[in-house]
């Protein structure tokens, strides 16, 4: 990456984020404290959630909900094959079964009638994951799973600032994950939310999070006392106040984030609508998409190339486009511990080998847009023959 490349995502971190982490770290707590709280209402009031628990990661965040979820040895859960790995692993962290679904080819969200199909009797939850930060059907998958006594879970890690019908992403299932990473819609360096409606489900997720142990030191220190008692096997997934400092000072400016990733993905979709060769993701009338990712799909046959030539190509340009993702069930881990293979889910499969990822974040400019469809387009429109 050069100085003037352009990368798929990137933070946006301005003075006021700086001055906002200055003012933690010169204040008296730097972990455990007040500004975990502010910023987890903070973020609940913005998703429409009564309760939100602050974590180290995204990652930890799904681990934490497959714990409050209560899986376990035996247990099954549905997850698509087009995710990151980790909307996978929390399953396994837990000693549950991913029972991967395929998705529609349209959006690349999880199919409904792939998970009516993969359900069993050891299903205990399906998890949803908003690809690309278009909100699945919420609907349709609550209707599913409350018809057979399953949770439903939503991988929001990409969809922070989205909506279904109207309804905020973080409201929309029983337990929301969210990711905090650098090119995530905000960031606190790394860092991870849950939200829900069930303070039960909270309590269990905040203890979880901090050892199993019920109390922390600051509600320690507001009670005056040194005793706690650790009650479940947690982990140190706590995040800290200059991180959420951090957090707060950027959830203030995602509204106005989320516009400009909608009018980036705008204009790319006018730039290439008379293209042939490559198309965007459908995007549902009912929903406001976040625009994590923009991701195109290349008729590899109209092209006479192949993906991984056209990604090399935009690359040699200072395009620093990328591929999200190869399909879970085919890394070797899963098929090596859990037998999986390739035909399991046709779609993602081959929507993997077609797909790319062009860069959209806040901070780009219209100069960086406009090369950004230049170089697609010159690589997309080009005879074949006439490509260097």
């Amino acid at each position: 990456m050069t100085s003037t490349s352009i990368p798929y995502g990137r933070q946006w971190i301005d003075e006021a984020d700086i001055a906002a982490v200055v003012e933690a770290l010169r204040s008296d707590w730097l972990t455990t404290g007040p500004r975990v709280t502010e910023f987890e209402q903070a973020f609940a009031r913005f998703t429409g959630s009564a309760e939100a628990v602050a974590v180290s990661s995204g990652t930890a965040a799904l681990h934490a909900i497959m714990h409050a979820a209560g899986i376990g040895s035996g247990d099954e859960v549905i997850v698509p094959a087009m995710t990151f790995a980790a909307s996978a692993n929390c399953v396994v962290y837990q000693g549950g079964t991913p029972v991967f679904a395929d998705v529609r080819p349209d959006t690349l969200l999880l199919d409904p009638e792939s998970v009516v199909s993969k359900i069993t009797a050891r299903t205990r939850v399906i998890v949803a994951v908003d690809y690309a930060g278009h909100a699945c059907d919420y609907d349709v998958l609550q209707h599913i799973a409350k018809d057979r006594n399953l949770l439903l879970v939503a991988d929001a890690c990409h969809s922070l600032g989205g909506s279904y019908k109207g309804r905020p992403v973080g409201s929309l299932a029983s337990m929301s994950a969210f990711s905090l990473h650098p090119v995530k819609p905000i960031t606190t360096g790394e860092g991870g939310m849950i939200t829900t409606h069930d303070p039960e489900l909270a309590r269990r997720l905040r203890v979880f999070r901090n050892h199993g142990i019920t109390t922390d030191h600051r509600q320690r220190e507001q009670q005056g006392s040194w005793f706690y008692e650790m009650v479940d096997l947690g982990y140190n997934y706590r995040i800290t106040d200059i991180q959420c400092a951090l957090g707060l000072s950027q959830l203030r400016k995602l509204p106005s984030w989320v516009e400009r990733r909608q009018a980036i993905a705008r204009q790319y979709d006018t730039a290439w609508a008379d293209l042939e060769g490559m198309a965007p993701l459908s995007v549902h009338q009912q929903v406001s998409h976040a625009y994590h990712l923009y991701v195109v799909r290349l008729n590899t046959y109209t092209l006479e190339m192949g993906r991984s030539a056209a990604f090399a190509q935009l690359r040699e340009q200072g395009i620093l486009a990328n591929v999200h993702y190869v399909p879970v069930h085919l890394h070797p881990f899963y098929r090596r511990q859990f037998g999986t293979r390739p035909g399991q889910c046709p779609v993602a499969e081959a929507a993997y080998e077609q797909i790319l990822s062009l860069p959209i974040f806040p901070a780009m400019s219209q100069a960086e847009v406009e090369r950004v469809v230049a170089c697609a387009r010159r690589i997309v429109a080009e005879p074949a023959g006439s490509r260097v």
